[in-house]
This record gives C-alpha cells, structure tokens and sequence, in this order.
C-alpha cells in the first residue's frame, strides 16, 4: 500500500487545535483546576470606614500566617485581599469579586452584618467560608451548609463573660452591686446587649442593672451618654464598644470624673492596641472579657513572635489571633482534602479536629450547625499598654487588679 492510498484525511493545524480545546472544555473544571493547585483564599475585613483601624489589625493576624504555617508543614497558599469598607453591601461585593478572582475559601469579616451578606454569597455560590470574627447567632442557625464559625456566638460570649465576672469579682474580693451598661446600636452591639438582658435572670448576677443605654458608633461627641450613665451612679459601668467610641467614652468618663468600681468591657474596643497608645496610662485597669488566644499554648508563643518581627509594637490580640485562626483552618482543610475542589474542601472543613491551636478552649472542631462549640472566652486587663490574661486561671498570667484605680493613679 502505497502512501497515496492511505484514506485518512489530513488533520490541519488550525483543526487540531480546535480539537483539543473542544475536549478541554469536556472535561468537568473542578477536576481540571483542584489538582495540585495552590490554595487561594479570600480575606475581607473592614479596612476603610468606621472599623478601619481592627480591620486592619485583622489583617496583620493575617499577613504572620504564613511564616508559622510554614514552619507547622502546611503547604504556601495565597491570599486574595478585599475591603468591606464597612459596609454590609460592599462585603457582599467583594465576596463575590474575590470568588471571581478565584478564591477556593473566603475567610472574615470582623463585623457580623458584613460576615451575613458575605455568608450569602459563600453559601450561593458553593464556597467554604472560614468565618473568623462575626457572633451573630444567626450565622449558623440559617442552615448554611458553607459556613464554619471559629468564633463565640453572641449567648456564649455572654455565658461565658458572666462566669468570668463572677469569678474576677470572687478573686477581686469585691462585688458591685448596680450595673449601667453603654452599648453600641450596630448589629454586634444590640445582638450582645439583647443576649445579656435576656440571660442576665438565669445567672443570678449580684448587681442589679439600672440602666442600657445605645449609642451610634459613628458619633462625634458621646457626652450625653456618659453623662447619663454616671447620673445612675452605678458601681459597675459594662460597655460593648468599638475602638474610636471606647477612647471617645474614656475621655468623657475622665473629663466628667466618674470613676466606677470597674469597667467590663464585652466586646472590642477597649483592649485594642490603639486604645491604649492613644490614652497611655488611664487605658490601665480596663478589663474586657473577649475571645482570646491562650498564652501559654505552643502555636500562641510563635504567632507571637511571628507578629512582633512584623509588628513590634503590636500586641497580640483577637484581631490577629481569630484572624490567624481563620487561615489555620482553611489550609488544614486544603491538606486533608488534598484538592481545592470545593466539595472536597467543605467536607473536609466539617472534619476539622485542630488541637494544636491558638484561641483559648480545647480546639477547633465544627458541629452539625457549622460552630465552633469548644472556643472559650478569657479576662484580660491593660496594664502599661499590654494585655494581660488574668482568667480563666489555668490561661492566667496575672492576678486582676480590681476594683481599678482612680484615673490619675494608673501606669
């Protein structure tokens, strides 16, 4: 047979090709992008607007990771940065931006409105979110098969802000007797006030609460609510804060010269590093009872140092240790998966067993709902512009000062 008998058609270049990309293209895309491939993952956090300065706190939790990843064995990931502006509508803009862009997991948001509408996006489009820091409750009673909350929900801060209080009053040896609490009027500040009003009958608290006084976190001048709360004359002042109100509302209780028996702070705010390098030696004595890392943990000492190369004259807080954590669990996820597939991913997430962790509490495991239920709350004070972990005693690195100073005998 000669090769001009051959009856095989010739097979151009241009034909090939087409070819070729026509099998491509049969192939399902979640095989063809998950092997092998490095782990993307979304990070938002407020870091313009109102929250701008925790937000950006956050993310210095998140630019330490990678060098004790690394060195713990998890594979280089890379991260994919947005802005929620601090805005709900904006998250869920930049969510879907990020998916876009090819994010395998999405991790944030700092404010729980923000981490609701970027929750939405997670759970339509089919994408694991590592949420961070966010407790509102509704997070992981929607049903979402996408969402994985390593963060207190808004009754267990308060359940657990409660027994600390007790305990710090028991150590202290002295117990108020009236409480008036100043709260912000966002999603996290009306969701924590509405769980303490509601919780506060079943815990029989020693003090009896006199008055709940909401402020908008925005607002230039909060004289009027501090002078309203001084005008009950209670002897503990509870706040649930964010960074700028917190410095506005010390500044206001020194200039009205109300000094309480305390102030328990039940959220942010009031431990920020900004907090304490802006008002010095009268941010002493504050005590807030917040998700916190546990200092004497292994992987806490090297987030530490980690963060201090970076940042040394940052303290580390639940900015960066949620914000770290929240990173943690989306690589541990991608090496048990071995994929970036998002099923595999997600199936993985609900498997999650991390002992080897930062935060306070026996580790990192996910119930049916998606929460973490072992993550634990700590009390801890400022003194001379660090934070100190004065409960639970077996995270305790210092005895409370309590009740606190008289503002001009701190530092």
């Amino acid at each position: 047979m000669t090769r001009k008998s051959v009856n095989t058609p010739r097979i151009r270049r241009r034909t090939f090709i087409a070819g070729a990309a026509a099998v491509a293209a049969a192939v399902p895309l979640r095989y063809a992008h998950s092997q092998g491939q490095k782990l993307k993952i979304g990070v938002l956090f407020p870091r313009s607007g109102i929250q701008a300065q925790i937000g950006i706190d956050c993310m210095r939790g998140v630019e330490s990771a990678p060098e004790v990843l690394k060195a713990k064995g998890y594979a280089d990931f890379e991260i994919l940065a947005g802005d929620t502006e601090t805005n709900p509508a904006i998250a869920r803009a930049q969510a879907e931006r990020l998916i876009e862009q090819g994010a395998h997991v999405i991790t944030g948001c700092f404010d729980s409105g923000q981490t609701l509408a970027a929750a939405q996006v997670c759970e339509q489009k089919g994408i694991p979110f590592s949420v961070s820091i966010a407790a509102a409750p509704a997070l992981t009673e929607q049903g979402y098969k996408t969402v994985f909350r390593n963060f207190p929900t808004g009754p267990m801060i308060v359940t657990d802000s409660l027994n600390l209080q007790k305990e710090l009053f028991q150590v202290g040896g002295k117990t108020p007797q009236t409480m008036v609490m100043l709260h912000t009027n966002d999603t996290y500040g009306t969701n924590t006030k509405d769980a303490f009003v509601r919780l506060f009958p079943t815990f029989n608290m020693p003090y009896k609460t006199l008055e709940t006084i909401a402020y908008d976190p925005a607002a230039r001048d909060l004289s009027a609510e501090v002078r309203k709360a001084k005008a009950t004359n209670a002897e503990l002042c509870m706040v649930i804060s964010r960074v700028n109100d917190a410095i506005m509302l010390t500044q206001e209780m020194v200039k009205q010269r109300w000094v309480p028996m305390g102030i328990v702070s039940a959220g942010p705010g009031w431990y920020e590093s900004v907090y304490m390098t802006t008002l010095k030696k009268i941010s002493d004595d504050i005590v807030s009872t917040v998700p916190w890392h546990d200092p004497n943990k292994p992987l806490s000492k090297a987030l530490d140092v980690a963060l201090k190369k970076r940042y040394p004259d940052r303290e580390l807080n639940t900015n960066h240790t949620y914000a770290f954590e929240g990173i943690l669990i989306a690589v541990d996820a991608h090496k048990r998966a071995g994929s970036t597939e998002a099923g595999k991913l997600i199936e993985a997430f609900r498997k999650t067993d991390i002992k080897d962790n930062v935060v306070t509490g026996p580790g990192v495991r996910f119930n049916e709902k998606g929460q973490n239920p072992d993550v634990k709350m700590s009390a801890i004070q400022n003194r001379n512009g660090k934070n100190l972990v004065v409960l639970p005693q077996n995270a305790a690195v210092t005895k409370a000062i309590w009740p606190m100073r008289a503002w001009t005998a701190r530092g």
